[in-house]
């Protein structure tokens, strides 16, 4: 009988969507050979497979949003956008 709750709690976990993550600052450098993006915060972000999602114009001192798919204890996803945000 204890298997039945077990296993309604590991379906409810699956079930689970993955939601997606923000993280955002401004930017002190943008490398677009290496795609590599380093934000005032110290984080460094490696856009090699987001490299579509990068907007026109983007370069140092624009503040960002990057909204990412968290991969739990691994850290980052997927990147799924970066948007510049108004000053």
């Amino acid at each position: 009988m204890r298997l039945f709750p077990a296993i309604a709690i590991l379906a409810s976990i699956l079930a689970t969507p993955a939601l997606a993550d923000t993280a955002g600052g401004v930017v002190v450098a943008f490398d677009r050979v290496d795609h590599v993006l380093v934000l005032d915060d110290k984080t460094v972000w490696d856009l090699t497979p987001a490299g579509d999602l990068v907007p026109e114009g983007l370069s140092a001192g624009n503040h960002v949003t990057i909204e990412y798919d968290s991969a739990g204890d691994s850290g980052v996803g997927k990147i799924k956008g970066i948007t510049i945000d108004a000053k």
